[in-house]
């Protein structure tokens, strides 16, 4: 995640003015740039194994001929000097295959590939750099040379997979083989084989910023966004997860002429509505990356798209270009099951939350707020935040100066009466500094804004007081200020005489 300034004591510029770096104050600025910098984060922290930056491919694709018959065909348990012999004996093979002529010379060419790519499978040793050194790369390329048989392209692409899953300077070995495993996406391959080189582009885009700008440069994006929509399903989540990879930043270049492409939003929501967990999954990460790094995606995907995340409804389909039906869609992320899609769905209503009193009022009034009200306080920690981030955004309207931001008391009250104010203090008690800063803003406004000057009495009974004082003497000089403001000012001598 960003790294958050903690934020100032209360009696100077309030902390809710700065979202996620307090709150939100704008879409188009604070939040913009937080989503790239959260894009860049999550390339870096590589959360889950549904998106790792690389993937080696060790199984057949479903469907090739190879399925059936693969399973337990080689066992390895020879040393790695002998591995590595037999490694440099298949490039050579390979070299072979390409120079003789005549009958069979197609079988020598599919063994030689398979022999090389069931090397490069195995995982008790890397032979990556043994084949690389050993002058595979530019063998393979010619064997991805155009009229070859589907079995031979699809073997010859599956080796250049897997080196492309190895060390930076291992993936870089592929460049020349790119614009042919860019050809090979088109719309005259197999399926097979274009799954098998969308493949081997994600793991190269996943290698780094320098290899995804040359992917865009070489025409990678449309072909990959073609077969992202595959009706074959193992074809459609390994597009998606190449082109999350390819589309992730820091350049938000490529996530705004994605989202040009005609159609792409509906197709987005029909990989979404299908029931396959796994493709919803890898498509939820391309709407992550491009609401991160494209301001005009995130407004297309708000309004028309991401909303209907997971939505089966049939009414949904005439109802799509609405945003209060859009608050739907996404309500129904924030209960899946799935902890991508609650987390990424807050995140995405936290940014609505950022905008217009009218987005507020229309997040505020739906069935939303009890559902953020329950993660709050029971999920996750990284659920918690994104949460706690958009019931914040609902109670603020930013001033746009150095005031503190007015505070929308219909939704303050609503929300603290809902049970949410423990959720706040929990996150106040938290290691992390910024989330700590989130809880101490969202306190603020309750001991500020609650009716009556009820706030401070609400925060004593859940233990608010205890939880500002571990700040007393912090290292953090921002948040110890704050905290010490905050008690200070309304637990001084004079608490409680009005009573």
């Amino acid at each position: 995640m960003a790294d958050d300034s903690a934020s100032p004591s209360p009696s100077s510029a309030s902390p809710l003015q700065h979202h996620r770096e307090a709150l939100k104050s704008s879409v188009r600025n604070t939040a913009a740039s937080r989503r790239r910098e959260q894009a860049i984060a999550i390339g870096k922290e590589r959360r889950e194994a549904l998106i790792r930056a690389k993937r080696v491919c060790r199984a057949p694709i479903s469907g090739s001929d190879e399925a059936e018959m693969e399973e337990g065909d080689m066992v390895v348990d020879e040393e790695k000097a002998c591995l590595e012999a037999k490694t440099a004996h298949a490039v050579e093979e390979l070299k072979s295959a390409l120079s003789i002529q005549g009958k069979g010379v197609q079988k020598k060419k599919i063994e030689a590939l398979r022999d090389l790519r069931r090397l490069l499978s195995q995982p008790e040793v890397p032979l990556v750099d043994t084949a690389i050194k050993a002058g595979a790369v530019p063998l393979l390329v010619q064997y991805l040379s155009f009229g070859s048989s589907d079995e031979q392209l699809l073997e010859a692409a599956w080796c250049l997979t897997n080196i492309a899953a190895g060390e930076p300077e291992e993936t870089k070995s592929l460049l020349p083989a790119l614009p042919l495993l860019i050809a090979h996406l088109g719309e005259k391959s197999s399926t097979l084989v274009a799954e098998q080189c969308a493949w081997a582009i994600g793991n190269v885009a996943g290698e780094g910023a320098e290899l995804r700008s040359t992917l865009l440069a070489q025409g990678a994006l449309r072909p990959l966004t073609r077969l992202m929509f595959s009706s074959k399903g193992s074809t459609a989540r390994t597009a998606a997860w190449a082109m999350s990879n390819l589309i992730k930043g820091p350049d938000p270049k490529a996530a705004n002429e994605l989202i040009t492409i005609d159609g792409v939003l509906n197709a987005i929501i029909a990989s979404l509505e299908k029931e396959d967990e796994e493709l919803a999954t890898e498509v939820a990460w391309v709407v992550v990356y491009l609401s991160a790094l494209s301001d005009r995606g995130i407004s297309l995907i708000v309004l028309r798209g991401l909303g209907n995340l997971i939505a089966a409804d049939d009414y949904m389909v005439d109802s799509v270009l609405t945003v209060g039906h859009n608050i739907i869609g996404l309500i129904k992320c924030l209960k899946s099951d799935n902890r991508v899609l609650r987390k990424e769905s807050s995140w995405a209503l936290s940014n609505i939350a950022a905008g217009s009193f009218e987005h507020k009022k229309l997040i505020f009034a739906s069935e939303a707020t009890p559902v953020l009200i329950r993660l709050v306080t029971s999920m996750q920690f990284d659920i918690r935040r994104e949460a706690a981030y958009t019931l914040g955004n609902l109670c603020v309207v930013p001033t746009g100066n150095c005031e503190l931001p007015k505070i929308i008391v219909e939704h303050l009250v609503a929300i603290v009466d809902g049970g949410a104010l423990p959720g706040f203090i929990h996150l106040v008690r938290s290691a992390d500094v910024d989330t700590a800063g989130l809880g101490l803003q969202f306190l603020e406004l309750v001991m500020r804004g609650y009716p009556n000057k009820q706030g401070p009495k609400l925060v004593e009974m859940e233990d608010g007081i205890e939880a500002m004082e571990r700040f007393q003497f912090h290292e953090n000089e921002q948040m110890r200020n704050m905290a010490n403001g905050l008690v200070d000012e309304y637990f001084g001598e004079d608490y409680g005489l009005d009573e």
